[in-house]
């Protein structure tokens, strides 16, 4: 059952990215993070965002 840990919601994201939760928000809304939605609530699967990290530390355009 480790599988759901994968998986965070927009607030655990700005926690670990360390921005605001509206900011977090923001950069699933341009598309800029991969997420998707269940029910009304967004998620986005941790490996999405550390891939999302590196193309930042490597400079990569959205």
């Amino acid at each position: 059952m480790a599988e759901y840990k994968e998986i965070m919601t927009l607030r655990q994201v700005a926690e670990y990215l360390q921005i605001s939760e509206v900011t977090s928000y923001r950069l699933v809304q341009e598309n800029k993070i991969p997420a998707f939605k269940i029910g009304h609530s967004w998620r986005v699967k941790k490996e999405d965002l550390n891939e999302f990290i590196e193309k930042q530390k490597r400079g990569e355009k959205f």
